[in-house]
């Protein structure tokens, strides 16, 4: 039996420790709106997951995040392993790096904005993706809510994440994508959309739930969260300088008209190489291709 109207689950480090900061006041303000809570701080990677299946076990009409996107992502996950998502409203207060995905769904970034969300809240009801992927040899599964991508773009997330984190925002973003730059090969793979397959050599293939990555990049500009679609994003063979010169027009959305980016918008993707690709889902690493993507549709509610 559920003991209060929402469990709020608070990811501490977060934002490389913003949220720890932040997380007094935000309780504050909820208790001064006369929000009716309990809450739980995770203590390891993975542990939203837990406290959010738990918290879906319980009957929590709403569970709250208050974190980042990689916060967001245990908590989906958390809420599907439960088997009851679509019973659950999903609030979100965005303390993170790089606050993508509430660009597109139309959260405040102020959490005092945000707050007020769950006062009267409305419904918005969302797709979600499903990658399933390879990790030191099993097979995975992984629920993302915003964008998966493999090979340059998850090795920019693996700098961001490892090396300047600590920088936030936008300037780790910028940062962990230069020195990939200088380092990233493109490499060979088997692209299959749709049922159509392709041999080419791509810089990086995504898979866009929402409009925004990277910390503000506008990657999908036509993206729908509920449009049972994905938009999948693919850079082919391009050469270092061109890549590096053609950074600024992601973040403006306006790199969908160079040679050699394509967008398509697809409901099954598979990704095959013979050589070693990392794979990321929210921001968050995974492992590695082949990997299988598709679409949940209708799947989430978000107070909004």
């Amino acid at each position: 039996m559920k003991s209060s109207f929402a469990k709020v689950i608070v990811n501490p480090v977060a934002g490389a420790g913003r949220t720890a900061r932040l997380w007094p006041q935000i309780k504050d303000l909820f208790k001064g709106h006369g929000f009716r809570f309990e809450h739980d701080m995770t203590e390891a990677p993975g542990h939203a997951i837990e406290l959010a299946k738990s918290a879906a076990e319980k009957g929590y009409e709403m569970v709250v995040s208050v974190g980042g996107d990689g916060t967001i992502n245990e908590i989906v996950n958390g809420l599907y392993e439960a088997g009851n998502i679509g019973d659950a409203l999903l609030g979100i207060i965005s303390t993170g790096t790089g606050s993508d995905y509430i660009r597109t769904v139309g959260i405040p970034r102020r959490y005092e904005e945000a707050c007020r969300c769950f006062l009267q809240p409305r419904k918005l009801t969302v797709d979600l993706g499903v990658v399933e992927y390879s990790n030191n040899g099993h097979e995975k599964k992984r629920l993302f809510v915003n964008f998966a991508g493999m090979g340059f773009d998850a090795e920019i997330v693996r700098r961001t994440t490892q090396q300047f984190k600590a920088l936030g925002g936008v300037l780790s973003y910028l940062l962990g994508t230069l020195t990939t730059i200088l380092a990233y090969r493109n490499r060979d793979i088997s692209l299959m959309v749709d049922g159509e397959e392709v041999e080419r050599r791509v810089c990086t293939v995504v898979m866009n739930n929402g409009r925004y990555g990277g910390g503000g990049m506008f990657t999908a500009p036509d993206a729908d969260l509920s449009d049972g679609l994905l938009d999948v994003l693919i850079i082919g063979d391009i050469s270092k300088p061109d890549l590096l010169f053609s950074l600024p027009r992601i973040y403006k959305g306006t790199h969908l008209t160079h040679p050699k980016v394509t967008m398509r918008k697809a409901k099954e993707i598979e990704i095959r190489s013979m050589t070693p690709m990392p794979l990321q889902a929210d921001g968050e690493l995974l492992g590695e291709v082949p990997a299988r993507f598709r679409v949940l549709p209708s799947a989430l509610n978000i107070a909004i």
